[in-house]
Order: structure tokens, then C-alpha cells, then sequence
């Protein structure tokens, strides 16, 4: 199977496309770095982003490049793809189907249900819920959305490597994190050879390194305290194809490192940051990813929808 990873103009293409119904998310460089790790940090903050997570981008991008316009969309999600999808269809008129496993927070249901989307809980972990997702639109007239591996999502997520390029020039290496590979493919498909890109995930949510050690996609278990955000059961075969060319290294942090840099996040940022995008910040301060004194990382902050009160110390 040939799969077509996007091209920095179909990224560009992209952003113009969405331009107008996302942000432009700013940076923060760090006055004194992560922890005791050294070289220079600065987080792009997508987290920012209308429904708290970097998707909305992805989402756009898809529902706007689909002609005619459809008038309902379907997608499965742990939450946050879910989130943006509702958000995009309700921003342009369209009725919203979203799937979503038994395991997503129950306050990303409840949002989805206030934004107006029908909601169809599944049981099980995600690859359940795009099961029934995919079974559903068979017979049912809509157009489906695919969180992670479809090119005009991959080309909507790759817009914010477009922006951290210009916001953070001359970063020596993005960490990113990675659920079903959407993100990470698309920033290492702007990025390509002129920056090092490398992914992190939690142990309990491997899919990325699972791929990396196995020669390609493989199905895996996933589980822990990342599993509503980063536990998409296999890679997508874009970010499979982006990894291959582009993408570095994969690195993994244990649940433990991840809730710790939730609350460094909180103490020393005011940042109520979800699991799976503290993932990054987790592989700085456990010494799981050790920079160069000289180098400069940019870190993508991509979400957070999150309890605060599971995060908030005080």
C-alpha cells in the first residue's frame, strides 16, 4: 500500500484553509529550563486552542477540504478528536455523530453533549469506538473523520510545525507526543530532515516505539493514566510513513514521571496541562531525553482537557 505523507504545500494549503477558525497559539520560553535538564526550552502552547487541544486544527482541515460540504460528520475519539470535530461541525452547520470508548473522562462526554453532538458511547478503548464508527456511517450518509490518519487531518495537525518553525527558529529538536501519530506526522512532515523530531509516550500507550521496534505498525495493548489521549492500539500508517523518513527517536515515560510533570507544569507555569501532553515535559524532568547544554528544544503543549482539580496543588 502506498500512503502519501503531506507535502509542506498541502500543509501550507492547509493554513490558509483553516485560517480564521483556529489560533495562532504563542510560545513561552522558559527563563530556567526544565528541571534540572539543561539547553534552552520553549513550549508552543496549542493547548490554547478552541477546545483545548491542538485537534481543532486537524478537524477544520478535514470538514473544509470535503466538497459538496457535508451536513453531518462521524468520527471516533477518546475525547479530544471527538471535541474538535463537534466543535468544527457545530461552527459550520454540520450535525456531529461522535463515538467515544467507555474510558474517556466523563467530562469530555458531557462537552461533547453540550457543544450538540450525538454521542455514542462504546465499550472498550478506542479502536473499539472506531470499530463502531466505521460500521455506522456504512449505512448512514456522512462524512468520516479520521482522528489521526487521513491526509487533510495530517495536514491541519502539520500547521503547527508550519507556525513553531516561524515562532521558534532555529530549534535544534521538537519533542512531541504521540497517540495514533496524527500530530507527530504531520509536524515531521513540515519539519522534514532541517530539525530532529522525536515522539514521546507513556509506557501503558507505546504505539509509536511499539512501530519503531517492530519494522511497522503492530496492534498493542494500551492502558494507564494517558489511555483517554495518547491510546489509540495501533499507528497510523502516515505517521508510520513520516516516522520512517523524518522522525528521530521515540522515548517512553512511565505514569508516574507523567503526573509529576503535570504538577511542575502547574507549579511553575500556571499550566493545567491533560496526561498525554505532559508527556514531553515528563521525558525533560525524569532524564528520559537529556539535551545538549548549546541546544535549544521546543516542546509542544497540545492539550488540556483535564480535571484541574487532578492537577492543581494549590
Amino acid at each position: 500500500m502506498t500512503v502519501s505523507v503531506p507535502s509542506r504545500g498541502d500543509i501550507e494549503a492547509a493554513a490558509a484553509r483553516i485560517a480564521g477558525h483556529i489560533r495562532r497559539t504563542p510560545v513561552l520560553e522558559l527563563l530556567h529550563g526544565v528541571g534540572d535538564a539543561p539547553g534552552r526550552v520553549t513550549f508552543k502552547l496549542d493547548l490554547l486552542q478552541p477546545t483545548g487541544s491542538f485537534k481543532a486544527r486537524g478537524a477544520f482541515s478535514r470538514l473544509l477540504a470535503a466538497h459538496p460540504a457535508p451536513s453531518r460528520v462521524v468520527a471516533a475519539s477518546g475525547g479530544n478528536f471527538g471535541l474538535a470535530v463537534a466543535y468544527a461541525a457545530a461552527e459550520l452547520g454540520m450535525a456531529a455523530d461522535i463515538f467515544v470508548p467507555e474510558t474517556s473522562p466523563l467530562a469530555k462526554i458531557e462537552r461533547l453533549r453540550r457543544i450538540g453532538a450525538s454521542v455514542h458511547v462504546i465499550a472498550g478503548h478506542y479502536a473499539e469506538a472506531l470499530e463502531a464508527s466505521e460500521t455506522w456511517v456504512e449505512t448512514n450518509e456522512a462524512l468520516f473523520a479520521h482522528a489521526y490518519d487521513q491526509p487533510d487531518v495530517v495536514a491541519g495537525q502539520g500547521t503547527c510545525g508550519l507556525e513553531m518553525s516561524a515562532q521558534i527558529p532555529g530549534a535544534d529538536t521538537v519533542l512531541v507526543a504521540v497517540g495514533g501519530g496524527g500530530l507527530i506526522g504531520g509536524i515531521a512532515s513540515w519539519y522534514r530532515d532541517d530539525t530532529r523530531v522525536i515522539g514521546v509516550e507513556t509506557e501503558g500507550t507505546p504505539t509509536l516505539h511499539s512501530a519503531r521496534r517492530a519494522g511497522g505498525p503492530i496492534d498493542i495493548e494500551v492502558g494507564g493514566l494517558a489511555v483517554s489521549s495518547l491510546g489509540s492500539r495501533r499507528l497510523g500508517e502516515i505517521a508510520w510513513e513520516a516516522s520512517r523518513r523524518w522522525i528521530d527517536d521515540s522515548i517512553l515515560v512511565s505514569d508516574e514521571a507523567t503526573a509529576a510533570a503535570q504538577g511542575w507544569l502547574w507549579d511553575n507555569c500556571r499550566l493545567a496541562v491533560e496526561p498525554g501532553a505532559a508527556t514531553p515535559v515528563a521525558a525533560l524532568l525524569s532524564g528520559a531525553y537529556v539535551p545538549d547544554p548549546d541546544e535549544h528544544v521546543a516542546v509542544l503543549v497540545c492539550g488540556a482537557n483535564v480535571d484541574p482539580g487532578s492537577v492543581v496543588s494549590g
